[in-house]
């Protein structure tokens, strides 16, 4: 009976083979919906830090003239938008809007004794218009507060006083700067206002200030701080949902902050409720901002292709430049890379992008979509049963039916823990059962066991050099089988737009190797208990230790160079910009220098000598990193299959250069060999 069952599940490959294909062709049109989205939105937005345009103009002999002369600067080099900030009396302090000083102060600036019992706030606005204009804005903000103001003059000038310390008035947001906002908006500049959640969220006064920003032509909101508004007094008031009807009612959207540490609170159900009217930010901190102009230009570049960036923020700020002698800025750094055939703006145009307000991506979701990702789920449960099949065959039915209930359950109780455990299965799975069947193609073409040198004929290495290529065409096939399944189960705007992540990077980037490793150790030839029981009885030597703590080293740098806190060499950084600027498009290091030559020239050395089939378990890296490329959503579909078909080509070159030169070394080695012995 047993050997009934374990012929059953061993036959059951060809079956499990056919569902694998029939849900790849399932796959494609989910693959189709993506693309039919990816290629929805093709406008990137450039904003600018407009308070730290102030805060840099206020190191200036002319303030309000250099901040001109900048605004312009920036409308030429391509900048269209400016973040504007709900402001402080401090914001307004900077514009030279007004003058504000605490009771002391007036003390002081009076001639008299400061009160005993009033510690007030004491405004000046620096001009008429300044004081019609911001004067309703300062009572509105602090009449909501309850806290009071009145008139109040000084040497002819108006003001106010604000009955609350100096340290708490300056504290308070207050509605933007009209002045700013109609001179911006004069000046063909889009408005990016940036909102916080600091105080109770007020329906009425959102909701005036939004009516102006719609006049403005305002389409997008970006938050500040820790939380989306409305966030704190959601779970009292609902506010959080009251926000998202008047964003909507207004068609304003929002922005996601790309590698924020910590996602702003709230901003994934808000989010949601506005149907995913999301894009992409990527913010230059101030630190960058003074970069070559080339590598942020580059930067830019390879955002807006590579990771679905729509908007790019500017930042900039003031320094002490001893060497000068004066207080300089990085606005002229942000300019040129910006400007010419070789900045920011001409790049992203040459990729097919045009400068403009940013747009959400329009979802493509056709009706048959569901039924197509079932079929889907089905094939990409028999490539993980199909792995099985290789290592334990007489659990290949039950992994397949369990895995099918499993997906069942999963898809009811917690459907994006389904989608993305079942991704990681087939992610695993595809490159490790390629290089199995790779390594299984050479164990039956290649030397037996215990072969007999003076029997077995060894093939000549023009034959070795084309199985060997076109085993590697097979396993990169098989290897990319997976791709489909992983976009039709990771076919979500929330990754897309990273609001969700894929999880399991680490272990992607090792189960397959640990998996070939055990593979190559204990299943070519003997059956896999017995070796197992060998390998427990061999004696620890002190080289098996060193070779251990070499492995281990080279694993944890190997992990750290995974993801996208990865850390990248300056050698390699030039390669990557070289690739980038000659082909357009830069595959992985790790794939075209390291593993796919490897695997041309293990599979190579193979085929000749039994023992060679060890360097697979390298080899095995550049099959994962082709699935793992597709795995990060935010990357265009083809983008990703142009840098791992671009991997493929190049990895090929290297490798029949590498196998040409074994050859040649080979070749010098069996002719000196015998003369060094001689010495």
């Amino acid at each position: 009976m047993q050997q009934k069952w374990q012929r059953w599940n061993i036959a059951s490959r060809k079956w499990l083979w056919i569902i694998m294909v029939i849900g790849l062709i399932g796959a494609l049109p989910v693959v189709y919906d993506r693309l039919q989205t990816e290629k929805s939105s093709k406008t990137v937005e450039f904003v600018f830090d407009y308070r730290d345009l102030v805060e840099v103009a206020s190191y200036r002999e002319n303030p309000q003239d250099y901040i001109n002369e900048q605004l312009d600067r920036l409308k030429a080099a391509g900048v269209q938008s400016m973040a504007i900030y709900e402001n402080t009396l401090e914001d307004f302090r900077k514009a030279r809007r007004l003058m504000i000083w605490g009771a002391s102060d007036i003390a002081n600036l009076t001639d008299t004794v400061i009160p005993e019992n009033e510690n007030y706030t004491y405004v000046l606005f620096t001009s008429a218009k300044n004081s019609e204009m911001l004067s309703p804005v300062i009572r509105d903000a602090f009449s909501r507060l309850d806290i009071r103001t009145e008139e109040w003059n000084y040497r002819g000038q108006q003001g106010l006083i604000i009955q609350t310390p100096l340290e708490d008035a300056t504290l308070k947001p207050l509605q933007p700067d009209p002045i700013t906002l109609e001179m911006l908006h004069a000046k063909g500049f889009n408005i990016v206002p940036r909102l916080v959640d600091s105080l109770a969220y007020n329906q009425d006064a959102v909701k005036k200030l939004l009516d102006r920003y719609a006049e403005l032509g305002v389409k997008r909101i970006l938050f500040e701080g820790e939380s989306v508004k409305g966030y704190s007094d959601d779970a009292d008031t609902g506010s959080l949902t009251v926000f998202a009807d008047l964003l909507k009612q207004h068609g304003m959207g929002i922005a996601a902050i790309e590698n924020i540490k910590v996602q702003q609170k709230g901003f994934s159900k808000l989010a949601y409720m506005l149907d995913y009217n999301v894009a992409r930010l990527y913010s230059l901190s101030e630190a960058d901002s003074s970069l070559k102009t080339e590598v942020i230009a580059d930067r830019f570049a390879l955002g807006t292709k590579d990771r679905n960036i729509r908007m790019i923020y500017l930042n900039t700020i003031p320094s002490r430049d001893t060497k000068k002698a004066a207080i300089t800025d990085t606005l002229d750094n942000l300019i040129e890379s910006l400007s010419g055939p070789e900045g920011a703006v001409a790049k992203i145009e040459a990729n097919g992008f045009k400068i403009g307000q940013a747009t959400a991506f329009d979802v493509s979701d056709s009706s048959f979509q569901r039924y197509f990702k079932l079929i889907a789920v089905i094939g990409a449960v028999a490539m993980v049963a199909l792995l099985f099949s290789y290592f334990i065959p007489w659990l290949t039915l039950p992994v397949w039916v369990l895995g099918l209930v499993g997906s069942a359950g999963l898809l009811v109780l917690k459907p994006a823990l389904f989608e993305q455990a079942l991704a990681l299965a087939v992610a695993i799975s595809a490159p490790t059962l390629a290089i199995v069947l790779a390594i299984r193609k050479i164990n039956e073409m290649g030397p037996p066991l215990r072969a007999n040198p003076l029997t077995f004929a060894v093939m000549s290495p023009r034959r070795r050099l084309t199985h060997s290529l076109v085993l590697y065409v097979k396993t990169a096939l098989i290897t990319f089988s997976a791709v489909p399944f992983v976009i039709a189960l990771l076919n979500n705007i929330t990754y897309a737009l990273v609001l969700e992540q894929f999880r399991g990077v680490s272990l992607l980037h090792l189960a397959p190797i640990g998996l070939t490793a055990l593979y190559v150790l204990l299943y070519r030839g003997e059956f896999a208990f017995n070796k197992t029981g060998k390998l427990l009885r061999t004696p620890i030597t002190l080289a098996m230790v060193i070779a251990a703590g070499v492995i281990g080293i080279v694993g944890m740098y190997y992990l750290s160079r995974t993801g996208n806190a990865g850390s990248v060499s300056a050698p390699e950084k030039i390669l990557r910009v070289f690739l980038e600027n000659t082909v357009g498009v830069r595959p992985r290091n790790k794939e075209f220098l390291l593993a796919h030559p490897l695997f041309i020239l293990g599979a190579f050395l193979a085929y000749k000598y039994r023992s060679a089939a060890f360097i697979m378990i390298i080899a095995v890296i550049g099959q994962l990193s082709m699935v793992d490329t597709f795995a990060h959503i935010h990357s265009p579909v083809l983008i990703s299959l142009i840098r791992g078909l671009l991997g493929l080509g190049l990895g090929l070159i290297i490798g029949i250069i590498a196998v040409g030169v074994w050859q040649i070394a080979e070749g010098c080695w069996k002719r000196w060999s015998p003369l060094l012995k001689k010495l």
